[in-house]
């Protein structure tokens, strides 16, 4: 993750040094730089953001923590065993208990009215006074037995709404923690990309331009609409096997927001096509033995809402060994492109044009087709692509090269461009 970060910054500061060039007046390039602000602030030191980093690995661990337990709080309350949960379960037995106890009453009471309503017409006043009792105590009784079923009633609503009362406290509990946990995450994550972005390059990367070669070549523009193919090749020139070989790309553009409407994929010769971000993508090409030749295609696909702009498609390659060695390319390959307005001839099939410029790279550029390769499949292992967090540590120190090296150029072509009208 630290590498990718590391790249994304030299990147973006690639992609936006042109936009400065560009919008400057001609005048600028007279100009000379002013003095740096004698109060600017200083960034902070390596071992300042190392401390940052720790004590919001701590916050985080904390919070980890603390949303842990809220969330056992919050699974006790409905545990069979726990203290509410066995209020509810008596409170349901005694409702249980009283309502057939107000049954039985109900029955008591029918009966003894029958047995008064059944006495005959000679019952002697004893008999009629001792069933008129009966009744009045099967009334008693039953007034009693609704009155305890009343009672129970109650405890078991009170012993409902203690235990939602207490489920709705723990649940905003471990909601709370939760997004406090979520803050702290993001605040490590920031910390960590703030000291990834300071760090240094892997002091054990090494520039192996003369080894590992890239090589790429596309048309000159794409309509608004349209697609276009580029056609890449890495090169193991080495006499040793790499063990994980990587091939990093960009897409940047005079106006930035074709990557908006921009879409990437990728895939060896007469295969299916893989997704490809517009911004560091990355494809991870697997074990390169010594001379094999892989060769992939880019397609570059714009909506018809894109932006008409001049692009710049990049490429660059490295490896990561077993052994932990790493090396990368001191300059990777781009091809340039303009991006035209859609047709307005629906019937037009000219959305790509001619082969255009192509340039940078260890080899310069080749055209499609020539000498024989072995695809990405020879491996054995499909490559990978995507915006991984797993990235090559040849990244830093390459793929920044190569969107810096590829940046300027696309400024000294603009500022020609308008030398030259």
């Amino acid at each position: 993750m630290k590498i990718r970060r590391i790249l994304a910054t030299a990147v973006a500061a690639a992609v936006t040094t042109p936009v400065v060039f560009l919008s400057a007046a001609p005048a600028f390039a007279d100009t000379k730089p002013s003095a740096p602000s004698q109060t600017q602030e200083q960034p902070p030191t390596i071992e300042e953001l190392q401390k940052k980093v720790a004590a919001a690995q701590k916050a985080y661990d904390d919070a980890l923590v603390g949303y842990n337990d809220a969330a056992k709080a919050l699974a006790a309350v409905d545990a069979a065993d726990s203290k509410l949960k066995l209020a509810v379960t008596d409170a349901e037995k005694a409702v249980a208990t009283a309502d057939t106890a107000v049954s039985a009453a109900n029955e008591k009471l029918s009966k003894a009215e029958a047995d008064l309503k059944a006495l005959p017409v000679d019952a002697t006043p004893e008999q009629k006074a001792a069933a008129e009792q009966a009744v009045e105590a099967a009334r008693t009784g039953l007034t009693t037995a609704v009155a305890d079923r009343v009672a129970a009633g109650e405890k078991l609503t009170k012993a409902k709404k203690d235990i939602e009362d207490a489920r709705g406290a723990a649940s905003a509990e471990a909601e709370r923690l939760r997004l406090a946990k979520e803050a702290a995450l993001k605040t490590l994550d920031a910390a960590k990309k703030e000291l990834a972005d300071a760090e240094p390059p892997h002091v054990d990367c090494k520039d192996v331009s003369d080894q590992l070669k890239v090589t790429m070549t596309g048309p000159s523009k794409v309509a608004a609409g349209g697609s276009i193919d580029f056609t890449l090749q890495v090169t193991n020139d080495s006499k040793e096997t790499l063990d994980s070989v990587y091939a990093m790309t960009d897409l940047f553009a005079e106006k930035e927001s074709l990557l908006d409407h921009a879409d990437l994929k990728w895939g060896p010769p007469n295969s299916e096509w893989d997704d490809l971000g517009p911004e560091f993508g990355s494809i991870e090409l697997d074990m390169m033995k010594p001379g094999q030749k892989i060769d992939l295609l880019v397609r570059l696909t714009v909506d018809a809402k894109a932006p008409q702009t001049e692009a710049m498609f990049l490429v660059d390659v490295g490896y990561d060994n077993k052994d932990g060695s790493c090396g990368y390319i001191a300059e990777g390959a781009y091809a340039e492109f303009d991006v035209t307005a859609k047709p307005k001839d629906p019937s037009s099939t000219d959305t790509t044009g001619g082969t255009g410029s192509t340039g940078g790279g260890n080899t310069g550029t080749t055209q499609q087709g020539g000498t024989s390769t072995t695809s990405v499949t020879s491996t054995g292992q499909l490559a990978k692509t995507g915006s991984s967090d797993v990235m090559p540590q040849f990244a830093l120190a390459g793929a920044a090269a190569v969107a810096l090296g590829a940046g300027a150029m696309f400024v000294v072509r603009r500022r020609k461009a308008g030398a030259d009208a």
